[in-house]
């Protein structure tokens, strides 16, 4: 071999090596993707932990992971769009096997689920659907059912005469809109029920509070409240029972503990109950489907119930 030519053939080599490592790991689809130890991982992403709801849908997803052999990383929103979207960009950097999102805002989250589509990581909504991007299944209850069930039982109760408070979640998330649509629908023939104040409180207790406590400034002969998740309901019986009021029916939504023992106390009407625990199990076992190369479902249903004094043991 003549001199001049070994230096090039080492270069070509040296060239050869260096392309070959731009090209990455294979991507493509949950089944590739696992964490350093051999076992595959998901992301959740939830709104907040501040709420008993997702909590318990959590745990219940790191039961599930647990059980199924899956590595979970679970992220904490805080209800904050900016910090969920970050989080899930480092999922996505982590390159996780699929991604759980619970979307604090339902549009702000869309294009951090397009990035996780450009990503080829698989993408499973709960409870709230995302607008926008592509998502592989989305797991939830029918909160438009939920509303109307809420305002059917609400009608009864006020035997369909007398004025009515809606304290609606965060705006943008789909929970919120759709909540409130069912409500409006179950609720728009009734000729003699006026829904009096209808506002934000964020699905937050203590929001709940303030916001009925002002609403009541003016309404003190209000004889319902439909809440759309529990944690605002539970506020809203603060206000009410400082406000001195009594018989005035309450609705929440979620059957959160908290809720549950209210009911069974007779404090709370009713709350419509989603099961949080079914749903993040149902999302774990949807991830483990992806993984393992089976196709799901693009919508997966949870089951309703109101639970009222009468069932609520």
């Amino acid at each position: 071999m003549k001199p001049w030519i070994k230096p090039l053939l080492i270069g070509a080599i040296a060239l050869g090596l260096a392309a070959c490592s731009k090209q990455g790991p294979d991507s493509n689809a949950a089944s590739s993707a696992a964490s350093a130890g051999g076992e595959p991982t998901i992301g959740l992403a939830v709104s907040t932990q501040n709420n008993p709801f997702f909590v318990t849908l959590r745990q219940a997803a790191e039961a599930e992971a647990k059980a199924q052999g899956i590595k979970l990383i679970a992220v904490d929103a805080q209800d904050d769009a900016a910090k969920q979207i970050a989080s899930i960009e480092d999922l996505i950097q982590k390159k996780v096997s699929v991604i759980l999102i619970n979307p604090t805002d339902s549009d702000a989250i869309a294009n951090a689920v397009r990035e996780a589509n450009n990503a080829k990581i698989p993408v499973i909504t709960i409870d709230r659907a995302v607008n926008g991007g592509e998502v592989v299944a989305h797991i939830a209850s029918d909160n438009i059912e939920g509303g109307r069930m809420a305002a059917k039982f609400l009608l009864d109760q006020i035997k369909h005469q007398g004025k009515v408070i809606e304290l609606e979640g965060i705006p943008g998330s789909s929970a919120a809109r759709e909540r409130g649509q069912g409500f409006g629908e179950g609720i728009k023939d009734a000729k003699d029920v006026q829904v009096v104040a209808k506002q934000p409180a964020d699905f937050d207790r203590a929001k709940g509070l303030t916001v009925t406590e002002n609403i009541l400034q003016g309404n003190k002969d209000v004889k319902g409240l439909f809440a759309q998740n529990d944690e605002m309901a539970l506020g809203a019986l603060q206000a009410i029972q400082a406000a001195g009021l009594k018989d005035v029916v309450v609705v929440g939504f979620d059957a959160t503990t908290d809720a549950i023992a209210a009911v069974k106390a007779g404090t709370l009407a009713a709350t419509v109950q989603q099961k949080p625990d079914l749903m993040g199990k149902m999302a774990v076992d949807t991830a483990k489907q992806l993984i393992d190369g089976k196709q799901v479902p693009k919508s997966i249903p949870v089951p309703l119930n109101l639970v009222t004094k009468d069932n609520a043991q």
